[in-house]
């Protein structure tokens, strides 16, 4: 570990133990120093700000709650990481039941006092905002790892975007690191493979 990595690992644990005799500032300090990066890990699985916002204000909250139960083998940054992509997996899950719910009922009659009458189906035509928009590189690049299945997209996101190590996610998703190792090949190689379609390019 290098020395700035061994001095940021001091001060969190430093934090973390005042944290479990129940300093709030020092919690404060944890959230200001961190708050940025699991926004980032958030948006990337969640694809959407103000959903990743909400999903960062609850994984603190749960970790402020369960602070005291934090066993220090692992980083801050590590534990905090995990708490919001559980959070992430289970946002996808309800927004995928909600989709499911309006997709079942969206072209449905609507019924009023003359009788049923039927829903025109909205324009699948882009705006020209929307077209504008869709230009952005990084809409691209946050649309193809939007496509990813959860399983690959996490480790995308915590190996690519987050830096973590391979160990740290195994540790993180409970799984070997060798299953990282593979999921991560074939989420760079979809990830490529999107970018290559939306772009025309790579």
């Amino acid at each position: 570990m290098r020395e700035k990595e061994r001095t940021i690992v001091n001060k969190d644990a430093e934090l973390v133990s005042s944290c479990k005799k129940g300093n709030i500032e020092a919690f404060e300090v944890l959230v200001k120093k961190h708050q940025k990066s699991m926004l980032n890990t958030a948006y990337r699985m969640v694809g959407n700000y103000e959903d990743a916002c909400e999903i960062v204000q609850d994984a603190f909250f749960s970790a402020y709650k369960s602070i005291k139960n934090f066993k220090e083998k692992a980083s801050i940054s590590t534990w905090l990481s995990a708490i919001v992509i559980n959070l992430s997996r289970n946002h996808l899950k309800q927004m995928k039941i909600q989709r499911n719910r309006e997709a079942f009922s969206i072209d449905a009659p609507v019924l009023t006092d003359e009788g049923k009458i039927n829903v025109e189906p909205g324009s699948n035509e882009l705006s020209v905002l929307e077209k504008l928009e869709k230009k952005d590189v990084q809409q691209k690049v946050q649309g193809c790892i939007n496509s990813l299945h959860n399983e690959f997209k996490e480790v995308l996101v915590l190996r690519d975007i987050q830096g973590f190590s391979y160990d740290e996610i195994s540790d993180m998703l409970k799984m070997p690191e060798g299953t990282v190792k593979s999921r991560l090949s074939r989420a760079r190689y979809a990830l490529k493979d999107c970018l290559k379609k939306v772009t025309g390019e790579l």
